[in-house]
């Protein structure tokens, strides 16, 4: 008899170890499991930004060499451009008209593609970017410096119109800072808000000690009494000589404070 009470409480005490054994081995794979939740989504975030990265710089080199059609097709459908104080809303619509139907004819005469003579290095840089917990949405702040203008050469309508009317070839700096905003649409992200905020511009000759003011007048005409016009307006914002911070999309890093001036 205390030979089967004692293998009894031995077998007891086996089962109690085991399952013992089992709720650790189970709490270990489900915080394994979390782990590589984790490990995973922080993974996918990080492609996100390569990903929302390569589309900007993409969007330059396209913007680069007025490769205008391939630039539009960046955007999601309801895609909206923000361009010198202007809402352009739509892939198909706004976003078109700006970038083909005005940039298209203003600088290459509607062609898809540079011409011979027409300078628009477009460089973009100082990229800040934060990725949605739910990896749906993402904004991004860049920073943009750009050189431009005709050669004597060009046939391009800027060249032209500075023949016809005899005044100087375009030759201009210009720097500003882009606040956008993507989407993944269909697993790819696009632009869902292209935000170009201009800050300073520049006679090559010259230089930005002696901009003019109002160097780029602000859109007035709306679409379609202006056919290239947006679809709304903006409030204005300062150009150089002022001075103008373009809010930030995210708090301070340490701080956690939205800077606010």
């Amino acid at each position: 008899m205390a030979q089967k009470a004692t293998k009894k409480k031995a077998k007891k005490k086996s089962n109690q170890g085991q399952a013992g054994r089992t709720a650790v081995a189970k709490s270990n794979d489900a915080g394994l499991k979390k782990q590589l939740a984790e490990i995973t989504h922080r993974l996918g975030t990080l492609e996100d930004v390569i990903e929302i990265r390569n589309l900007q710089h993409q969007y330059g080199y396209y913007l680069d060499k007025c490769i205008y059609r391939e630039v539009v097709d960046l955007f999601a459908d309801d895609g909206v451009a923000h361009f010198n104080g202007g809402i352009y809303r739509g892939r198909t619509q706004g976003v078109h008209r700006l970038y083909v139907e005005r940039f298209g004819k203003t600088f290459v005469n509607g062609k898809n593609g540079p011409l011979p003579g027409f300078l628009l290095d477009h460089l973009i840089l100082q990229d800040v970017i934060h990725v949605a917990p739910d990896r749906k949405t993402a904004k991004g702040r860049f920073r943009c410096f750009m050189q431009a203008g005709v050669h004597e050469t060009s046939e391009a309508p800027m060249a032209q119109t500075a023949r016809k009317n005899n005044q100087p070839l375009a030759a201009w700096w210009e720097g500003g800072l882009y606040e956008n905003v993507y989407v993944k649409d269909g697993g790819r992200w696009k632009f869902k808000l292209l935000n170009y905020n201009p800050l300073w511009h520049a006679d090559f000759a010259t230089g930005w000690s002696h901009s003019r003011p109002n160097y780029v007048p602000a859109e007035s005409e709306l679409y379609p009494k202006n056919p290239a016009g947006p679809d709304a307006l903006l409030p204005k914002r300062p150009l150089w000589p002022d001075t103008d911070v373009v809010p930030f999309h995210y708090p301070h890093p340490i701080t956690g404070k939205v800077w606010r001036g």
